[in-house]
């Protein structure tokens, strides 16, 4: 239970905490993951992971291709519910709430948006695009679509580029544009978390150093899980890195003390290029 200092050093419960003024969900984990095993039919993807993600942290997913990471992410906000082998054991809490209970699933990808490798832009126009999910919410006043597609795309770094031409199709921008694109649309729908699986590894180091950018601004707001085959990228945006190692969590720590010293061999061994 967490539990807020006094002066004098004894705690007081949440509730009485709250009642003072003092915000109980300090220090509490956006995510917590426990002893995580996925299943593709009889075969074990991941297991036992333990993982957590502090409020407004960025954390990053390192380790060779095959080894899990982009698995672990579609897990937190269940994409892999669309293939019927798969099986969770464990649990995987968002804010404590087991997301794998009672948690509805249209809810869940509300909070927890998704920006994937690859550029995927809605074929239909640039405004069209950020305002969609929030049409399919039912949002129906024009005046309040124009401003969230103005602050999603302000706040994806966009809107400079794009304001005198909103109704020109998406498909239009160049790569580097349109995964910011991405970016607003996921914004747009006011998430908690943003999973970013490997989101620059098609861009060209200019789109690269702005994506960069616009993670560093927006974890002022949102918690975030970067996964990336670039160990120079995770060091310059990530508050922690996990390695990941045939299906299993090897090692989890301050990004700067992965790199620079860390506890396993296996993480040394894969940063200074010894495998992968």
């Amino acid at each position: 239970m967490i539990s807020t200092e006094v002066l004098s050093g004894e705690t007081l419960p949440p509730q009485e905490a709250a009642a003072c003024g003092e915000n109980p969900d300090l220090g509490r984990n956006k995510v917590d993951v426990k002893d995580l095993d996925f299943f593709y039919g009889d075969f074990q993807a991941l297991k036992k992971i333990n993982f957590s993600l502090a409020r407004q942290e960025v954390s990053a997913l390192i380790g060779p291709s095959g080894c899990g990471k982009s698995t672990f992410i579609r897990i937190l906000n269940r994409m892999n519910d669309l293939i019927p082998s798969c099986r969770v054991r464990g649990s995987v809490l968002l804010d404590g709430e087991d997301i794998y209970g009672d948690m509805d699933v249209t809810e869940l990808r509300t909070r927890v948006g998704m920006v994937f490798q690859k550029p995927n832009p809605f074929n239909m126009s640039i405004f069209d695009n950020v305002a969609y999910g929030k049409r399919m919410q039912g949002l129906r006043s024009r005046r309040k679509l124009e401003e969230l597609v103005e602050k999603s795309l302000t706040r994806a770094a966009l809107w400079g580029e794009v304001k005198d031409r909103l109704k020109k199709p998406a498909l239009s921008l160049s790569g580097g544009q349109q995964q910011r694109l991405c970016i607003a649309r996921s914004i747009a729908m006011e998430p908690e978390i943003i999973l970013m699986d490997e989101p620059t590894s098609a861009l060209d180091p200019i789109a690269t150093g702005k994506i960069e950018e616009l993670i560093g601004e927006l974890k002022m707001d949102y918690s975030i899980i970067l996964v990336t085959h670039a160990m120079h990228q995770a060091a310059r945006v990530s508050g922690k890195t996990a390695f990941f190692l045939l299906g299993e969590l090897i090692e989890y720590n301050d990004t700067k003390t992965l790199f620079t010293n860390p506890e396993d061999k296996r993480t040394e061994d894969y940063i200074s290029g010894r495998f992968g």
